[in-house]
């Protein structure tokens, strides 16, 4: 059973610009930059004939290219840190097309994604990091804001067999609709 999930590509110049962040913490997992994405919707571990019926339904999905922007960095945390993520602003037109993805996966026959929609691009998995530690990685970024860059296709990808983590495949790409063109004549 292939472990799969959506996601939005990032240039090269951000993943390397995400990539130097990295800062000396102990118990934290750093992210190559070759695995830095934006996971539209998580799909998990599903049958074949469930994953070819989630990538056809996945090709109805009509969007045009927009913008995204990495700005600030947060953490997912319980009493310590567990991820540390960039932000990522896409406003209106990505959650459009998550909300696409998800009703592909729903009508696919998945369940309800039950987590909300928080997009980032995950820099750190982290176990026994020390919240001062954590704290001041947060302090000294919370600034970021990258150049914004055009979002212009979103990928079906897997994650390696066994772990779920990466190194990860692209299985299809979705190319976004060329934008209308207005006052045409």
């Amino acid at each position: 059973m292939p472990r799969l999930f959506t996601a939005l590509e990032l240039p090269e110049t951000v993943r390397l610009h995400l990539s130097l962040l990295r800062a000396p913490i102990t118990g934290a997992k750093w992210v190559e930059a070759d695995d830095m994405h934006i996971t539209l919707r998580f799909v998990g571990d599903i049958d074949e004939r469930t994953a070819d019926d989630f990538a056809d339904r996945l090709r109805d999905i009509r969007v045009e290219p927009f913008p995204i922007t990495i700005a600030g960095v947060g953490a997912f945390a319980g009493r310590e840190a567990r991820v540390l993520w960039a932000s990522v602003e896409g406003g209106p037109a990505l959650e459009h097309l998550y909300r696409a993805n998800e009703r592909a996966a729903r009508a696919a026959g998945l369940e309800r994604d039950p987590r909300a929609f928080k997009p980032h691009v995950t820099l750190a998995r982290a176990r026994g990091v020390r919240p001062r530690l954590a704290a001041r990685f947060l302090e000294e970024n919370g600034a970021l804001r990258l150049a914004p860059f055009t979002a212009s296709r979103f990928v079906l990808m897997s994650a390696r067999p066994g772990s779920g983590g990466p190194p990860y495949a692209v299985e299809d790409i979705y190319p976004f609709a060329e934008p209308a063109h207005l006052g045409a004549g």
